[in-house]
């Protein structure tokens, strides 16, 4: 049997090349491990990759394909699985990833509360299943074989219960990220000048916040920690194997973990053994956030910490549950930088509750406490989210969100994931369209908002715009009546 996996394109992105995609190169790495061959295509800024998907089923046959997809990611896997079954009638197509995750989250949710199966998520998956022929919700790594064995199905690795739910020691234990099969040297990113790449060191976030996804998701929402010597051994290999010596930790809060400082403490021990200076830069939660952790986290290489504090303003941040408190955010920048640690705030508007107030007192938050970068997001109600999850159907078609603690209301539209994209942030066109409003400002009011506050805080800090890299085109070439595709798009397990 002939396996491919697949990561489709993120045109929404500005550089779809800066971090590869590692939880589909650990389901590779399971294959690999258990004996299976593994064809790679790696589709991130690619502009024409219909044609990969065609050339690729052109000299293939009866293959089982994989693929993986956040929620702006579905647009493409889904182009992606018409067309293989267009070109390969008698292939098989796996979706997995985030976004059919909290789709089936949201379904359940749905279901417990009485709802119908009419209600938006549970459409939205039978449109999935309608789509690909297996859905794995929730850890790939141990599904992906059952996945390769039944037609049809959803596979739901989303519980505790369920056997293919990690535990700690599988995730230490279970193979690192196949990077082989990707073209390593095509993604770029630095810390500080450094070469650089991602890691996981833990999975989860415990935390309630109602804007995300995840919060009614056991995958996404209990702690799973690798061992520090797990991570210790994979920054080694990615230092001898690629030459990296800076690593941005993609775990949602470092200091969740009450083993942090040994951790780093580890990390500052490998770095003089190999006579060596890393980088490191990763998110921290701002309550949690202490002088210890700043120090240590400095000694071991951290020069850029990024928290999500999301609002300055005291009402919103009570009706998100963020748990911090304005006092909290504005300390834990100042804990920063006093141990020279730089910090991207990540702030968001159009949460329940929302009005030209809150978002003035967001900007001026975010001049006094002066980071070195930030980014203002406008909410999307993701599935998985009690902003999706928890909002009420309305008469007119439209879903509204109250808040239990305030009385506070956000209103929605709802978002065809399948199709739709203008909601993401990341849209390197502009082009922002808000599907969201409050009893206070409007949903194009948002986006106005928005892009004011993000000009006059860069203009006033100093803080420049970050600029899109072009996507690249695949270059169809033919070799001994083969079809060659380039190795920084398909590779192959040895």
């Amino acid at each position: 049997m002939t396996i491919c996996l697949i990561t489709p394109p993120s045109p929404f992105l500005l550089d779809e090349r800066v971090f590869m995609h590692l939880g589909i190169l650990k389901v590779a790495s399971s294959l690999e491990a258990r004996g299976h061959k593994v064809d790679f295509l790696d589709l991130s800024g690619i502009d024409n990759y219909m044609d990969v998907i065609t050339d690729y089923c052109k000299s293939k046959s009866g293959v089982t394909f994989g693929i993986t997809a956040t929620t702006p990611q579905v647009p493409f896997a889904v182009n992606v699985s018409r067309q293989i079954k267009l070109c390969m009638t008698d292939s098989k197509v796996i979706l997995g990833g985030p976004h059919v995750t909290l789709m089936h989250t949201a379904a359940k949710r749905e279901a417990k509360r009485g709802l119908d199966k009419s209600d938006r998520a549970s459409v939205e998956i039978s449109n999935l299943i309608n789509l690909f022929d297996v859905l794995v919700c929730g850890d790939g790594e141990l599904s992906i074989f059952e996945a390769l064995e039944i037609d049809k199905g959803i596979i739901d690795a989303d519980d505790r219960k369920s056997k293919y739910f990690l535990s700690n020691q599988d995730f230490s234990d279970l193979p690192l990220p196949a990077r082989h099969l990707v073209d390593v040297e095509s993604y770029k990113y630095a810390i500080e000048g450094k070469k650089s790449t991602s890691l996981i060191a833990q999975l989860g976030c415990p935390f309630k916040c109602s804007f995300c996804s995840g919060r009614n998701s056991p995958f996404l929402r209990k702690i799973r920690q690798r061992s520090s010597d797990s991570i210790i051994e994979e920054m080694k290999h990615l230092y001898h194997n690629y030459g990296y010596t800076g690593f941005m930790f993609y775990d949602d809060e470092l200091n969740v973990n009450k083993g942090l400082i040994e951790l780093l403490n580890k990390i500052t021990d490998l770095q003089m053994d190999l006579g060596e200076e890393f980088r490191l830069r990763g998110f921290v939660k701002a309550e949690l956030f202490k002088e210890e952790q700043a120090a240590a986290m400095y000694r071991a290489g951290f020069r850029w910490l990024l928290t999500g504090f999301e609002s300055g303003d005291e009402r919103i941040l009570k009706n998100i549950k963020k748990m911090a408190k304005k006092d909290d955010n504005t300390r834990a920048v100042e804990i920063a930088k006093k141990h020279n640690l730089k910090v991207k705030a990540l702030m968001s508007i159009g949460h329940a509750g929302e009005s030209y107030e809150t978002i003035q007192n967001t900007k001026q938050w975010l001049l006094d406490v002066e980071p070195e970068e930030f980014d203002c997001t406008i909410i999307t109600t993701y599935p998985g989210s009690p902003y999706f999850d928890d909002a009420v159907k309305r008469k007119d078609g439209t879903y509204v969100y109250t808040s239990d603690l305030t009385g506070d209301k956000l209103y929605q539209s709802s978002i065809d994931y399948l199709s739709e994209l203008d909601y993401y942030k990341g849209d390197p066109d502009g082009g922002y369209v808000s599907y969201v409003w409050t009893d206070h400002i409007s949903a194009k009011d948002l986006v106005t908002a928005r892009d004011e506050l993000e000009r006059d805080v860069r203009d006033q800090l100093g803080i420049k715009f970050n600029h899109a890299n072009p996507a690249a085109k695949y270059e169809h070439s033919m070799g001994m009546g083969n079809i060659n595709i380039p190795e920084h798009i398909l590779r192959r397990s040895k």
